[in-house]
């Protein structure tokens, strides 16, 4: 075994292209508004702080009022729940990278800013062949990323020291949250941000396909 004994895996961008599936829920939303939709690259940038900063990030500015971003989540979750799995499914290499870092008894985790609910049941439709000892999304009381309160409370329940954590993640949230969590930040290149998001973020090391994870754990 080498120096780390787990990874924490981030979910949209990182182990799943969910990405035209959140454009679509998102720009429907936006059309029950009456508001302008959005490109689906736009929504790499509206991905990854939680669902209500996506939802008040594609309103148009002078209708981010809180009524207003209320009524836009509430659609969103609507129109997501139909829609999550028309087009989303794990990253070329995913598959395979679980299955070797299975064979090497790496624990497993999925940490997410996407709501607890849509979280679970993702993980569990899409990535249902490999086991993971937590899968968490955000929850009501507890911050999200990059507030590291939640990256340490998985630490804590698995009993297992931060610094043995690889967290892999694929915006500057994600890097912010695993430096201040103690864990070693590995910014995913597949996903929606940059390199130079992800290095100025933290990251220490990036890594262009998943199957390169096998080789920082052993």
């Amino acid at each position: 075994m080498g120096k780390y004994k787990a990874i924490l895996f981030d979910l949209d961008g990182t182990l799943l292209d969910t990405l035209r599936d959140l454009a679509d829920a998102g720009n429907a939303a936006l059309r029950e508004l009456g508001c302008p939709a959005h490109s689906t690259e736009d929504y790499k940038y509206f991905i990854g702080k939680g669902m209500e900063e996506l939802s008040r990030q594609i309103l148009p500015e002078e209708n981010r009022d809180k009524q207003t971003v209320a009524k836009s989540l509430s659609l969103v979750k609507q129109y997501y729940n139909r829609y999550w799995k028309r087009n989303s499914r794990p990253y070329p290499g995913i598959a395979e990278m679980l299955t070797g870092l299975e064979k090497q008894g790496i624990v497993k985790v999925v940490f997410s800013n996407k709501p607890d609910e849509f979280t679970g049941v993702m993980v569990r439709e899409l990535l249902p062949k490999w086991k993971f000892e937590i899968i968490r999304g955000a929850l009501p009381g507890v911050p999200i990323k990059p507030d590291p309160t939640a990256a340490l409370q998985i630490a804590a329940e698995l009993k297992i020291a931060p610094k043995k954590f690889i967290y892999l993640g694929d915006s500057a949230t994600d890097m912010q949250t695993a430096n201040a969590a103690g864990m070693y930040a590995v910014g995913a290149l597949w996903g929606f941000r940059t390199a130079e998001e992800l290095l100025g973020g933290g990251a220490k090391v990036l890594v262009k396909e998943p199957l390169e994870m096998l080789k920082l754990i052993s």
